[in-house]
């Protein structure tokens, strides 16, 4: 049986980096440390900026500069100049503040129970249970609910990326069979890459002169690159893609592994002859120059996947049915089935709001990226056999049931259902840097005084 399109769509979002938080949030114990009595010209705190008519406060800065510092110091990258580096930092805090406006005057709301799923993921992808999240946060100086709030927001986001693009992302058959083609290989062998680079943005009109000085600015990070310095650490010091999305300096340039039709041709061309660790020259594309490093590599043969198939029960909240008393509900079920007192496919067949209910809620066997992340989530946390804990999607409220997983050499359709997901998530990508654009320059944004 294949899996019910209402309940589990075939589109992802970036809700993985939630995780990611945890690390972020670990130095705000540190944020709020006094300046030295000789810096106390000012008050302690002060506006650096206004987004529209919310302001951005220096300690807001300082906060995030904090968090951010621990982290680059976990990974031992040196951090860029101070000035600079809270240049970056206040630019990534407008651009959230302005996206998180628009999410709330669109009327995207996160209820706690979603924040609690997002809580529960965080704990699970660190391997550990949600009390000891929140024993390991109050040891740094987090508070739950500090660490809540960016949890919530973090959703916002998310659900506003979902309403505004990704839900407006559509892929044809006919764009199916053009990446099929573009696939067939030239050799027994297909490599995907995990590349990184340091952009030199041009400004429009550049003069032959500002332009002469930005290629040896360029050819200085390529060779400082070349001689075996972090290219991380160059990325967030130089690079001006700034922000924590894909080849953003928040990533240390890099954007992750990803099929090489992902990237642009200028890219791949140049990196193409490349060992893992090459560096290539200076490369020129409409947005600017570019140093590119080959981080990693990986061929692959077949199309063959590892697979799961799980079943479910849906129930949808709504006017008669809230989402606690659902969360309830599925809690009951799942003390039944565990203690041997009720089938799973049963109470499927009776209560499931899905289609896959006739069939006990079998999904039948699905290959990665074909549920929604916060379900996906929960399905790769589970063993064979094991029951999951009641859980939200923007669907309604699940309970799932882990039933096998296989090594699988995909079918033609299947090679179909993975082009669609990567098409997708592709336009996803273009379409999300463009969306990001666009709310920052819709914003007001008034810059006051540096943060300090």
């Amino acid at each position: 049986m294949t899996p019910s399109p209402s309940s589990c769509p075939r589109a992802r979002a970036p809700w993985r980096a939630l995780v990611a938080t945890v690390c972020l949030l670990s130095a705000a114990a540190h944020a709020q440390s006094p300046a030295a009595p000789q810096a106390q010209t000012r008050p302690a705190d002060f506006i650096v900026a206004v987004v529209n008519s919310e302001p951005i406060t220096n300690n807001e800065v300082r906060a995030r500069l904090a968090r951010v510092q621990q982290q680059l110091a976990a990974e031992r990258v040196t951090p860029p100049p101070r000035a600079e580096f809270l240049r970056q930092i206040l630019e990534r805090l407008i651009n959230e503040r302005a996206q998180l406006q628009m999410a709330r005057q669109a009327g995207v709301k996160v209820d706690e129970a979603a924040v609690d799923d997002a809580e529960q993921s965080v704990a699970r992808q660190n391997g550990i249970d949600v009390a000891e999240l929140r024993r390991r946060l109050a040891a740094d100086g987090v508070s739950q609910a500090a660490f809540r709030d960016d949890l919530r927001g973090q959703l916002l986001l998310s659900r506003l990326r979902e309403r505004d693009i990704d839900a407006r992302v559509r892929v044809t058959e006919a764009e199916i069979d053009q990446f099929l083609r573009e696939q067939q290989p030239t050799s027994p062998e297909e490599a995907e890459w995990n590349l990184a680079h340091i952009l030199v943005a041009l400004p429009e009109n550049v003069s032959p002169a500002q332009l002469e000085a930005l290629v040896v600015r360029a050819r200085g990070l390529r060779d400082r690159a070349r001689a075996g310095e972090d290219f991380a650490a160059l990325a967030r010091q130089a690079s001006d893609a700034t922000g924590d999305g894909p080849g953003g300096s928040g990533k240390g340039g890099a954007f992750g592994l990803r099929p090489g039709d992902r990237y642009p041709p200028l890219f791949l061309e140049a990196v193409a002859p490349l060992p893992v660790g090459g560096v290539t020259d200076v490369l020129r594309s409409g947005a600017g120059l570019h140093v590119v490093k080959v981080l990693d590599k990986q061929v692959t043969g077949d199309m063959a996947v590892v697979q799961s198939r799980a079943r479910h029960i849906l129930l949808r909240p709504g006017p008669q049915l809230t989402e606690a008393a659902a969360r309830q509900r599925l809690a009951d079920f799942r003390r039944q089935i565990v203690a041997g007192q009720a089938d799973f496919a049963a109470i499927a067949r009776d209560h499931s709001q899905d289609g896959s209910a006739p069939g006990g809620g079998d999904l039948g066997w699905t290959s990665p990226g074909i549920f929604v992340p916060e379900f996906e989530d929960v399905m790769n946390s589970l063993s064979p056999g094991q029951v999951s804990e009641p859980f939200a999607s923007r669907f309604g409220v699940h309970l799932m049931q882990l039933l096998e997983r296989r090594r699988a050499v995909l079918s033609p359709r299947e090679q179909r259902e993975v082009a669609r997901s990567q098409i997708r998530a592709k336009k996803a990508d273009e379409s999300f840097s463009q969306w990001a654009q666009e709310v920052r320059g819709r914003a007001f944004v008034d810059l006051r005084e540096p943060p300090q």
